[in-house]
């Protein structure tokens, strides 16, 4: 069944069966805000992971990445973002790739390293476009997928063909309001960023300058 809808009892079993699984979490983190370490506490808490592994995109394969800010710092916010939260960890995976990274590859590989098991956490606005990522029909079917959530869209919005025979799982939370654009630009201006990203993040990001200028030709 391609498309499922966790609520009240229905959740509570979906849990049991990701128990003790490590859940993927991809993204450019750029820069890493409150809103994706809120999401991972809640997929920690609610399916009983055994940790959430942040990834850091090395080389996106569809577009550079804004502003050109470098993996190195990106992986640096991640790090610091997650230090002491139970867990939270970080991986280099795809930074230290040699080209662009592809979801489909990072799955298969890191399989193989986490035997108890993998899930992969994305929001529902990028999960939604799986069909033009490589391979999407395979890797909606390589492993469950755990759903954040994102406003206007709904379970019922998964119940296409390219959802057929999926697993999907649906965090129960509030919406999260933040993007990392709306935070770029909040620095760009240099207005305040408190309750948007943690303090040693925001600290680097001051320290290092970024995001004060836009159009960089760094390469992430």
């Amino acid at each position: 069944m391609g498309c499922v809808r966790a609520t009240g009892f229905a959740l509570e079993v979906w849990s049991l069966s990701l128990a003790g699984s490590t859940a993927l979490f991809g993204g450019t983190f750029n820069p890493i805000h409150l809103g994706h370490v809120r999401v991972a506490e809640e997929a920690l808490k609610q399916f009983g992971l055994r940790q959430v592994v942040f990834l850091p995109t090395g080389r996106p394969p569809h577009k550079p990445v804004a502003e050109g800010v470098l993996g190195e710092d990106r992986y640096e916010m991640v790090r610091l973002a997650v230090e002491g939260r139970p867990g939270m960890t970080v991986s280099r995976h795809e930074l230290d790739q040699p080209g662009p990274t592809y979801t489909v590859d990072t799955v298969r590989v890191l399989k193989e390293h986490y035997p108890e098991g993998v899930a992969y956490l994305v929001g529902a606005d990028i999960i939604c476009s799986i069909d033009s990522w490589k391979q999407g029909d395979q890797l909606i079917r390589s492993c469950p997928f755990i759903v954040a959530p994102r406003k206007g869209i709904g379970p019922e919005a998964f119940c296409g063909k390219v959802f057929a025979g999926a697993e999907l799982y649906f965090l129960c939370m509030e919406e999260i309001a933040l993007s990392s654009r709306e935070i770029r630009e909040r620095y760009r201006q240099d207005q305040a960023t408190d309750e948007l990203v943690p303090p040693p993040v925001d600290a680097f990001i001051r320290a290092r300058g970024l995001y004060r200028m836009a159009g960089s030709e760094r390469v992430g």
